[in-house]
């Protein structure tokens, strides 16, 4: 993370230059917490997600603190990892295959306008991405990594996975095989077979059916690794115009660490 300090000190700086000075520069009450510091605060918060009150007694600050390190900060790895929405560039240590998947998270009930934050599918009222996966080139004895290629504006629980696929307009080269689970029906995806009504699979298709499973898990896998960051998985009570950037962060932490 030693590219995120220099953003940092740049848009320090910056919001300093826009407002006319009183004081000498460095004058004023020292600040309490080093750059190392701020960023294992807003890691910390970002992994368990304990509440704001609790991490600034872990590190004797306010919640004011907390709260603005982890606005401020969040703005700085946005621009550091730069998760895209739609544009799916492929590395050239990726396998040519990307997978589609879409994951939800609980939020608070909305006071107004209720059904349309409500998942017909979690039963419960949440917010929803679309998440670009890919598999990487598999080294000798090691352990298949993927990466987060796209993470999708956030959308309302009630919308359907194909439908936010439709809206997402993900750009990716024609040639690149494309995967979605059975909520991708009608779409462009390659997505599993159905049992026609009063029929059966043949043998053929169920194997095509294990097959692509057997792809498409990476997909799940790399979501998976996502949520073991609290922030992604538990009941999100941050303010809902940050929730896009939060999990582009996440899906950049998850590159950084198994990617």
């Amino acid at each position: 993370m030693a590219d995120l300090e220099p953003v940092w000190l740049a848009r320090k700086a910056k919001r300093a230059a826009g407002r006319p000075r009183q004081r000498k520069p460095g004058a004023g009450r020292p600040v309490k917490l080093l750059f190392t510091e701020r960023l294992l605060m807003v890691l910390l918060y970002d992994r368990v997600y304990v509440p704001q009150e609790f991490v600034g007694f872990l590190f004797g600050v306010d919640k004011g603190t907390v709260s603005r390190g982890v606005q401020e900060l969040g703005l700085c790895m946005a621009g550091v990892f730069r998760i895209p929405e739609r544009q799916v560039r492929i590395d050239p240590d990726d396998l040519v295959a990307v997978f589609v998947d879409a994951t939800e998270q609980p939020v608070n009930r909305p006071s107004r306008r209720q059904r349309r934050s409500y998942s017909g599918k979690k039963k419960r009222h949440t917010v929803k991405h679309q998440v670009v996966v890919t598999r990487k080139r598999k080294e000798p004895g090691g352990k298949q990594k993927v990466r987060i290629k796209a993470v999708s504006k956030a959308a309302k629980g009630r919308v359907h996975d194909k439908k936010m696929y439709d809206q997402s307009r993900l750009r990716i080269a024609p040639e690149v095989p494309k995967s979605g689970d059975s909520g991708y029906q009608g779409s462009n995806l390659r997505v599993p077979r159905k049992k026609p009504r009063n029929g059966a699979l043949s043998d053929e298709e169920k194997r095509s059916n294990r097959r692509l499973a057997r792809e498409r898990i990476v997909a799940e896998h790399g979501i998976g690794k996502m949520k073991i960051w609290r922030i992604a998985a538990d009941r999100y009570r941050n303010p809902p115009r940050r929730h896009t950037v939060m999990m582009k962060n996440v899906a950049g932490l998850h590159n950084r660490m198994y990617g």
